[in-house]
């Protein structure tokens, strides 16, 4: 294939089509649609800074910057970078642990405190460098991921698509996405191009980035699967077999390790669960933590049963039927285990509620199949519709008020 790859089973190999960068190199390209991308989030992010109004927790009208790396998670992760993560935490009033350091992962605010020690550069100014740093990297990697099945083309649509997303503020904000993006990006594309060992330090540092080590694991485990039965026309030699099977297994571990060292370092081993509880406790109150009901639970809170559960049902039908759309089957069948394995993680542990739009973030390969059909009203109107639907979200969810609205 072009720009030096190789073309494997996980997707066709298809020849370039228009390239309307030119003759620019790919990743010229790609840089440069990303920074167009990130100054008109900057224009959005200007303006409503400007509007915004003080309340308890945030002044009128602040900087960019300000605006952009201390609400909500990086509050917390400033926390982390300044003060680390708290060995003892008293209980509330309730006699329940409340929300506290330990619900975020350790890797980026690490990044960001040693820019600081290096640099001299405070919280608000290091911490949108690394998320911008990582994002772009990030748009890298996703072209390169793409390549493996799409045309040059299209992958560069799908890039344009990718960085301005609605969600696409999360790449120069104060939260760990977009370096999890790039680690995640870099993960998926060792799997196509089979690099298993090589994964494992990937792995090890996204699963510390953004909980993710149980949903790779999943995806290895039916990949392995996938190749076994399909070893007679795609071999599956055993060395190859015994690395999958080692990552997998490293995965799987990284999956639950927080969780022991949470554990450890306060003296519960319930920590970790129990402060994630918190954050869905002024919703349903305080319970355990039943796999598969929390998105039953949360639906039902909020439009009562049986419609929570209809609407459950026909979102897990919706999704499943997505993944035999003929666009989404020509991202090949890596991708959409992928999608399925971190779907499935989502559905079995996470309560929905205005972070789950930030929590899908993961399924980006799906935006390629969104680049592929080539008609340029199509491809307009999904532009639009996207940068729309950004400036939306940043006005629901960035903008604060008093009291304040949920979290992005």
């Amino acid at each position: 294939m072009a720009d030096g790859l190789t073309a494997t089973a996980s997707g066709p190999q298809i020849a370039d089509g228009p390239d309307r960068f030119g003759r620019l190199p790919w990743w010229v390209a790609v840089l440069g649609i990303f920074a167009i991308a990130r100054v008109m989030t900057t224009g959005m992010l200007l303006f409503l800074a400007s509007i915004q109004t003080q309340i308890r927790w945030a002044p009128a009208s602040p900087d960019l910057l300000r605006f952009s790396a201390r609400w909500w998670d990086g509050g917390w992760y400033r926390q982390i970078a300044e003060g680390g993560y708290p060995t003892v935490i008293e209980p509330e009033a309730n006699g329940h642990i409340g929300q506290n350091e330990w619900a975020f992962m350790p890797v980026y605010p690490g990044v960001v405190r040693e820019l600081m020690t290096v640099t001299g550069l405070d919280w608000s100014a290091a911490s949108v460098l690394v998320s911008v740093v990582a994002g772009s990297g990030a748009a890298l990697v996703v072209y390169l991921l793409f390549r493996e099945m799409l045309d040059k083309g299209t992958t560069l649509f799908a890039v344009v698509l990718f960085s301005i997303s609605p969600l696409a503020a999360m790449f120069q904000v104060a939260y760990a996405e977009s370096l999890h993006l790039l680690l995640l990006a870099t993960a998926l594309l060792l799997v196509l191009r089979r690099r298993y060992l090589v994964l494992i330090p990937i792995i090890v540092v996204m699963g510390f980035t953004r909980p993710s080590g149980l949903a790779f694991a999943l995806f290895l485990g039916l990949h392995i699967l996938l190749r076994l039965y399909t070893r007679r026309s795609d071999p599956f030699p055993l060395k190859e077999s015994l690395s999958a099977g080692v990552t997998t297994f490293v995965s799987l571990c990284v999956g639950v390790a927080w969780l022991v060292i949470a554990g450890l370092a306060t003296g519960d081993m319930a920590t970790y669960t129990d402060t994630e509880l918190s954050w869905r406790a002024p919703y349903i109150g305080y319970q355990h933590l039943i796999p598969f009901t929390p998105w039953f639970q949360s639906l039902n809170y909020r439009v009562g049963e049986p419609w929570g559960w209809m609407f459950v049902t026909v979102v897990i039908i919706g999704f499943i039927a997505t993944m035999f759309l003929p666009q989404v089957r020509r991202l090949g069948t890596d991708i959409r285990l992928w999608s399925l394995s971190y779907a499935l993680y989502l559905f079995a542990v996470f309560f929905p509620q205005s972070s789950t739009f930030r929590l899908l973030l993961p399924v980006f390969p799906l935006a390629g199949a969104l680049a592929i059909p080539r008609s340029r009203v199509y491809r307009v109107l999904v532009v639009l519709g996207s940068l729309i639907g950004q400036f939306v979200w940043l006005y629901l969810f960035w903008r604060l008020g008093d009291p304040s609205p949920l979290p992005p």
